[in-house]
């Protein structure tokens, strides 16, 4: 017979963080639209989307404080915004793709060093980092 703490529900506490973050997110933007009918499931998801940006730029100003990026690093935040099985990718490379990915992003970090970006540079918050790789490219 399994124990009860084996058949306990496990919860991730950064998953439960990020539940309570986008709630309370959501809430101040149905209050702010004064509790719109039909408009709970945009503003979770827009919460959302606001946790996942304030999470990345977050990661990317601690990077570059710190002094770059690590695989550690890069899993943490991947699995804070709801990568998948984050923690089995080595390559910096596809953890930011798979980032890029997970916030409906081109995932093109590193891949077209010698064209422009065509993101737009509001809307990438990678750009920096891509551009520091390109550069080294380019000597």
């Amino acid at each position: 017979m399994p124990k009860p703490e084996d058949t306990a529900c496990q919860i991730n506490p950064d998953d439960l963080i990020r539940h309570q973050w986008v709630s309370v997110a959501a809430y101040f933007r149905a209050e702010a639209s004064g509790f719109e009918p039909g408009k709970n499931l945009d503003n979770w998801l827009e919460a959302e989307i606001e946790y996942i940006e304030f999470q990345i730029q977050g990661f990317l100003q601690c990077a570059q404080e710190d002094g770059g990026m690590s695989i550690v690093s890069l899993q943490k935040l991947a699995q804070s915004i709801g990568v998948a099985h984050a923690g089995k990718f080595s390559s910096e490379l596809e953890l930011i793709r798979k980032i890029q990915k997970a916030t409906r992003h081109r995932s093109c970090f590193r891949t077209l060093y010698q064209q422009p970006c065509e993101e737009p540079e509001s809307e990438c918050p990678w750009r920096a980092e891509c551009q520091k790789i390109c550069a080294v490219w380019y000597r």
